[in-house]
């Protein structure tokens, strides 16, 4: 039984969502080339819920969204909110935000085409802006040397709140005639 318990374990923790009953069962079935009856993976995991609901562990799974996952223990809210706070700090600089312009508006752009634009080096900000996950590879240019070519991912899309790269605002939204900075008289 404990061999089952760990694969269960395994399988709850590496699910990138909440994995159902009748997934554990497929994969274990697989695994073992045998049926696991769903009976001995409810005990299982009624047998990890006694094993994490010890002061030991910070996690302890948890049935929601149809499935089971790791979630953390309320006790620990405070110090998970801490850290995502400190992480919600963590904003782009200036460098980063204009390469991301021009990629949004340009795309697919190469990172030659970036600099050309800027005129200054921009592979720290085009390796942030990857590692955010805001823009993507989306392949090789034809010209010379194969540059890699850049556009904005669905994660860029998520987090400025819009559903398509027509929603952009256009360069006349952010014009405003103001009268300090007009020259000479206006006539008619």
């Amino acid at each position: 039984m404990n061999y089952l318990i760990n694969h269960i374990e395994a399988l709850i923790f590496c699910s990138p969502k909440p994995i159902e009953e009748k997934e554990l069962k497929n994969c274990l079935t697989e695994m073992f080339e045998a049926d696991v009856p769903l009976e001995d993976i409810e005990q299982a995991i009624k047998s990890l819920e006694e094993k994490y609901n010890t002061d030991e562990f910070s996690i302890h799974p948890v049935k929601s969204g149809g499935g089971y996952q790791f979630l953390t223990k309320p006790s620990y809210q405070a110090s998970i909110g801490i850290l995502l706070k400190q992480q919600s700090k963590r904003r782009l600089s200036n460098s980063a935000l204009e390469t991301l312009a021009i990629i949004a508006y340009k795309q697919p752009v190469t990172k030659g085409e970036i600099e050309q634009i800027r005129g200054v080096n921009c592979d720290y900000s085009v390796q942030k802006l990857l590692e955010k996950e805001l823009i993507e590879i989306r392949g090789k240019s034809e010209a010379i040397g194969r540059p890699l070519i850049y556009g904005t991912s669905q994660n860029f899309m998520d987090y400025f709140g819009i559903n398509d790269l027509k929603d952009l605002p256009t360069p006349k939204d952010f014009y405003q005639e103001d009268e300090e900075n007009t020259i000479g008289d206006q006539q008619d």
